[in-house]
């Protein structure tokens, strides 16, 4: 397949136009290649992700994460040069789709939504309007209604089920019972406002600050930037092998950087 239709397919979904302004979703590397045969997705375009897609015979990278915010000269030995010389090496295009795939409150960004059996469902920062009349506008988080109240401690165990772990933080006030609940994937936690508004009981997100934990009004669940969204990339790489057919999906899976500080072994003396 061409290498613009991969692109043209990627951005049916995440859509450059509604990019935040301080974000580079897009192109990352370019690439003299035409064909795409095989294309990885990722979180992170991390040296150790882009080295397990390439090993895998991937001739196009697609992560959730831009290379970079603020591109510059590859003038240090880091993470940022690494990933250029093993793209350019290769020849493989970088593609991002970062703030353009969170907007979309009806594709994977709708993941938990969807597990959960939200109803109801309202977005919590609205970009655009609705693409189509009663349809759902362009805009961060969402918001809904669970099928059945459940108390925290069901809940709670409800949501580490899905999300595969039970880690996370918790702070403000935690509801006995959840009937609506609000989530934003990656860091926002600066819409507990927004998820308040809509009537939820409970706001589920990632990097929560010290300041926000003091003066939020709902219970807010940190889970950590990248539970939510490692499942949002790979149910994204579960629509892109349905609509590309001919071409190999394959999703490189990562680890959170964090982890407890009891996993932490004594270094040997």
């Amino acid at each position: 397949m061409q290498l613009s239709e991969i692109i043209s397919g990627i951005e049916r979904i995440a859509r450059p136009g509604t990019a935040a302004s301080w974000d580079r979703s897009g192109l990352q590397v370019a690439s003299e290649r035409s064909e795409v045969t095989r294309l990885a997705v990722c979180l992170d375009p991390t040296p150790a992700s882009v080295r397990r897609a390439l090993d895998a015979g991937a001739d196009c990278i697609l992560s959730h994460h831009p290379l970079s915010l603020s591109p510059d000269l590859p003038c240090r030995l880091d993470s940022y040069r690494e990933v250029l010389r093993l793209l350019l090496c290769a020849d493989v295009p970088l593609y991002a789709a970062h703030t353009t795939l969170d907007v979309n409150s009806t594709g994977p960004a709708a993941w938990l939504a969807d597990e959960l059996g939200l109803g109801n469902r309202a977005v919590l920062e609205v970009v655009a309007p609705p693409a189509a009349p009663g349809g759902l506008p362009t805009g961060y988080g969402l918001a809904g209604d669970l099928p059945e109240a459940l108390d925290f401690a069901a809940f709670n165990a409800l949501l580490s089920r899905l999300l595969g772990f039970e880690g996370g933080t918790v702070c403000g006030p935690v509801p006995p019972r959840v009937e609506r609940v609000a989530y934003c994937t990656g860091s926002g936690s600066s819409l507990w406002q927004e998820a308040l508004a809509t009537g939820a009981q409970l706001f589920i997100t990632g990097d929560v600050k010290y300041h926000t934990a003091l003066d939020t009004r709902i219970g807010i669940l940190d889970v950590g930037h990248h539970s939510l969204e490692e499942e949002m990339m790979r149910r994204m790489g579960l629509e892109l092998a349905a609509m590309f057919a001919g071409v190999d999906v394959i999703f490189v899976a990562s680890a959170s950087p964090l982890r407890p500080r009891q996993a932490c072994a004594a270094p040997a003396l």
